[in-house]
């Protein structure tokens, strides 16, 4: 079965850093494009960062740019998401998707298939 997991979300002060990461199980994730998406409280979902493992090509939203990061490593079927510079804003169950879709329009997940959240909290 095809399946990923997040971990490493928590509560943190402005101003600092947390690395999310996705596990990867049942699947190859040179096969598949990767993004992370993130839900704030009364606000839609939106992607964050995504990225072909293949070739390590990325998006990254605008309010992210210059502040987080996401990478790959293929040998421990993981995909990360390094955030720093955190702001109150950022505060969002942050969500790992498997076969998300990357090109001039962006990053969407019309036939992805999602883990079940990490909580993202940033403190003022």
């Amino acid at each position: 079965e095809m399946q990923v997991a997040e971990s490493g979300g928590g509560l943190v002060q402005a101003g600092g850093s947390l690395r999310l990461s996705c596990v990867a199980s049942g699947f190859n994730l040179d096969d598949y494009h990767i993004g992370w998406f993130r839900q704030a409280p009364g606000k839609e979902l939106e992607p964050v960062s995504c990225i072909r493992t293949r070739d390590g090509r990325t998006y990254n939203a605008d309010s992210v740019k210059g502040r987080f990061t996401v990478s790959s490593d293929n040998a421990v079927n993981t995909v990360y998401l390094q955030m720093n510079s955190l702001k109150p804003e950022d505060t969002a169950v942050y969500y790992c998707v498997r076969d998300v879709t990357i090109d001039n329009s962006g990053c969407s997940a019309e036939y992805a298939s999602w883990g079940q959240g990490t909580q993202v909290t940033v403190s003022s």
